[in-house]
Order: structure tokens, then sequence, then C-alpha cells
């Protein structure tokens, strides 16, 4: 099981994820001298690395206690139920679809059925059979055919393109059967990246997400692929979109933040010293996070999102008490970008967590002047 989560958690939000993991090794000691374990972690009341909840980025309870009543009963009425009640525009319907999504995907590629066996995921094919009608289903639906795409198919091949152009299809029947809806066409968008829509195509498709919910953090943050370079833009295009969005950002939304995902997904492939996160570049794109975290509200379901990137920028540019100033928020649950590239996310955010606390130490900082 704690497999399973762990992949879902590395889904959240993206499955084309950067290769990263292999530098940020390379570049962790020049962080800072002193070794992590010089301070203790537990000193100022941090969740050991073993208790650390690698499913979601941040606590869905609610989420959580319907995901094991569906997997331990293949019963899927508690889903449907827990989607009619979640706001259609908003942040949470998103994500609650794509763990929905990702649990039926995770269970068929650990039961993928046989003579004998049912195959996992059998849920979610019941609830589209029985309720076909069902606006939830068919969002689950159409997010489970983007995932297996990406996790079973390599982008280009026959059997992507496939899988893609059945998962468009789904989309459409989605947003049929929802029409304010914007959750469909946030899909549609890794399908857009996936089948190289056009650029007059992705704008067409993302001028009908601005219509349904102009401030969707989610939303940018699928879009942002596109524009990319690994995909069909350019670190120019990317930057445009991402200031675009922080541009015209209502009070309070996270999108000020976007800048900061921009930069993470144009980190250069070479060793880098710590000037690199003390550039212009990182320092502006950190600042907006900041002010983004600081203005909006506290229930906001993207906000953890945001403070786990800060975590790793601020202990990348040596900026230890901010650090710990977002870690007290977000310690205890892992399942967010950065740590989700890794192999083993708990470890990889033990470790900047453990260096956030050794550098404030190093600096005069300790459990009383972090909580004074």
């Amino acid at each position: 099981m704690a497999i399973l989560w762990a992949l879902m958690a590395a889904l959240l939000l993206s499955f084309a994820l950067l290769p990263v993991l292999r530098r940020r090794r390379g570049m962790i000691e020049q962080v800072h001298p002193s070794h992590p374990d010089a301070a203790d972690p537990a000193d100022y009341g941090f969740v050991r690395e073993e208790d650390l909840d690698i499913r979601m980025p941040g606590p869905d309870q609610d989420l959580l206690d319907v995901l094991d009543v569906v997997q331990r009963t293949q019963d899927y009425r508690a889903a449907s139920q827990l989607l009619a009640g979640t706001e259609i525009a908003g942040e949470l319907r998103w994500q609650r679809v794509q763990a929905f999504a990702g649990a039926a995907a995770l269970e068929l590629q650990e039961r993928p059925g046989g003579v004998s066996e049912t195959p996992g995921g059998q849920w979610l094919r019941v609830w589209r059979a029985e309720q076909p009608k069902d606006a939830g289903s068919a969002v689950v639906h159409a997010e489970f055919l983007v995932q297996q795409a990406w996790r079973t198919s390599t982008p280009g091949t026959d059997d992507f393109r496939i899988i893609m152009e059945e998962a468009r299809d789904a989309c459409g029947q989605a947003a049929l059967l929802s029409p304010g809806d914007p959750v469909p066409y946030v899909i549609e968008l890794a399908v857009a990246r996936g089948l190289n829509y056009s650029r007059p195509e992705f704008e067409q498709l993302w001028l009908k997400i601005l219509d349904r919910a102009p401030a969707h953090m989610g939303a940018h943050l699928a879009a942002l692929h596109y524009w990319c370079e690994k995909w069909h833009g350019s670190r120019e295009l990317a930057y445009s979109f991402a200031e675009a969005a922080a541009a015209r950002a209502p009070r309070g939304s996270l999108l000020a933040a976007m800048p900061l995902f921009a930069v993470f997904e144009h980190l250069p492939e070479v060793n880098l010293v710590a000037s690199f996160y003390q550039s212009e570049v990182v320092t502006k794109a950190v600042h907006g996070a900041l002010h983004a975290v600081h203005s909006a509200r506290e229930d906001d379901p993207m906000l953890a999102h945001v403070r786990h990137l800060l975590v790793f920028f601020l202990v990348r540019s040596e900026r230890w008490a901010e650090a710990m100033a977002e870690l007290i928020h977000v310690d205890g649950h892992v399942g967010a970008l950065p740590w989700t590239l890794s192999a083993n996310p708990a470890a990889e955010f033990a470790l900047y967590r453990a260096l956030a606390v050794a550098g404030y130490e190093a600096n005069g900082g300790s459990p009383a002047t972090l909580h004074s």
C-alpha cells in the first residue's frame, strides 16, 4: 500500500517529471558545510521520517476515508457522493479526481487480473457502467485513461496515441455531463501535451478553462508543462506564461507563485552552486511565491504545493529561517513536488528538513526562537 500511495503522489499535477534527482544529490553538500545530522529535527516537534505521510501534500481526511472504503469494499458509491459534494470549480475537485483515478490505475497495475482474479480498479469500471450519466464517474474515467497512457506507453507510439485519443473522447463526454466543470478540460491539457496539439488548438482549449475557472492553479500548472522547453515550448514561453498568470492573479490567489514552478521546470542539467539559487530570477520567483503563500487562504488546497516547493528553494538559497517557517506548515505530509520525484519522498524531504535545521541553528536559531 505504501508503494501504491507513493506512486499516486508522484502523479499529482504531473506525469512527466524532471530528471533532477541526480543533480540534487550532487549538489547537496554545496548547500551548507554542516552535516545534516548536526541538529535534530525532532527538537522542533517534526514528524519522524518513517511516519511522514507520502500520499498527498497536505491533509484531506475525507478523501482518505473514502478511498479506504472504496478500496476495501470495491464499492464506488462513497467516491460518487464525495465528488458530488465537492465544489465544481474548486481546486479540491481536481485533486480528488486525480486521487481516485490514480488509485484505480495503481490497483490495476498491481492486479492486472486473469482467469481467476478480478482486475484491480474494478470499482471504477462498475461505477462507469452503472452510472453512465454521473459526471463524477465520467471525469474520473477520463483522468484514469490519461494516467494509463503515461504509465503504460511511450509518447509517440501507437499504443500511447490510441489511449490518449480515447481519453480525449472521454474528456468530451465528461464535459457534456457537467457543462460548468473545468476539470474535463484540465484533464485534456495532458492529452494536448501528449498528442502534440498545435498552439491554436491548445489556446482554444485553454480559453474554455479560463471561461470556467480563470484562477485555477492546478490548471495553470498543467498548462505550464505544454509551454516548457521539454515539450512544445521554450524557457521563454514558459516564463512568459507563468509571469502573465502571476500578473493577473486576483488578491489571495496562489497564481503569484507560478514563476517559481517555471524556474523549477527549467533547472539546469549541471551541478549548481548556491549562487544560482541566490540569482535575481530565483530570488524574484521565491519572493512572489512567499507573497502568494502569505496572502492565500489557509484552507486553499494548493497552498501545501507551493510551500513544499518553497522549502526546496529556500534551503538551496540558504534562507534557513524562512525554510523553517514553511516546514512548520507542511511537516507531516510529503506528497508534493519536488519530493515525489524521488524513489523515497520521505527520505528526500527529511534530508532537506535536516539541512534547514542545521543551517538555522548554525546561524543562532533554536526551537525557542522558531516558535517565539
